[in-house]
C-alpha cells in the first residue's frame, strides 16, 4: 500500500467535510436536524473531534485498497506471498489493469451504497433520525468512499 495514497485519501474526508458541512450546502439544515447550535457546536474539544476523525479516516483509507484494488485479490489467492511466481507472472501481465480514478470512484461508491449506508441508515431508523439527517450524513459517505476509492485505486 503507498502511505502517501492513503494520507490523501484520508485527508480527502476533511475536505468533502468541510464543502458538505459548510452552512450553505448542508450544515446548517444538519445542525438543524440534530439539535445542534453554533453555541454547542463550540464547547466541543476540537483536537479530540478531529484528531480521532483523523484516525478513523486513515482507518477507512487503509481498507480501501481492498475494496477497489483487484490486484489485492490475487494476492490473497497466493496466500500473500508476494514471490510467488505465478502472482508475478499474474500482476507483469495485469498489473495495472482496472487502476483508474474511474475504476476506483466505481468501487469506492458501490463500497458505500453496500457497507456504508445498511450501518447508518439502521442507526438512523433505530435512533428516530429525520429522512433528512439520513440522506445528508448517507450523502456525505456516499462521496468520500466514491473519493476514497478513487485515490487510492488510481494512485500507483
Amino acid at each position: 500500500m503507498n502511505f502517501l495514497a492513503i494520507l490523501v485519501a484520508a485527508l480527502s474526508s476533511f475536505v468533502v467535510g468541510f464543502i458538505w458541512y459548510n452552512p450553505k450546502v448542508f450544515g446548517t439544515i444538519w445542525m438543524k436536524e440534530i439539535g445542534m447550535t453554533d453555541e454547542k457546536a463550540k464547547q466541543g474539544n476540537m483536537l479530540k473531534i478531529f484528531g480521532l476523525t483523523f484516525i478513523f479516516s486513515f482507518i477507512l483509507a487503509m481498507f480501501m485498497p481492498i475494496l477497489t484494488i483487484h490486484q489485492f485479490g490475487a494476492a490473497q489467492l497466493a496466500g500473500g506471498n508476494e514471490n510467488d511466481p505465478a502472482l508475478l507472472d499474474f500482476l507483469k501481465v495485469h498489473g495495472h489493469m482496472y487502476r483508474t480514478f474511474t475504476h476506483g470512484a466505481l468501487h469506492g461508491f458501490l463500497a458505500s451504497l453496500f457497507l456504508a449506508i445498511p450501518v447508518i441508515a439502521t442507526n438512523c431508523l433505530f435512533e428516530h433520525k429525520s429522512f433528512k439527517y439520513t440522506a445528508i450524513t448517507s450523502g456525505y459517505w456516499i462521496v468520500v468512499f466514491t473519493i476514497m476509492g478513487a485515490i487510492i485505486c488510481a494512485w500507483k
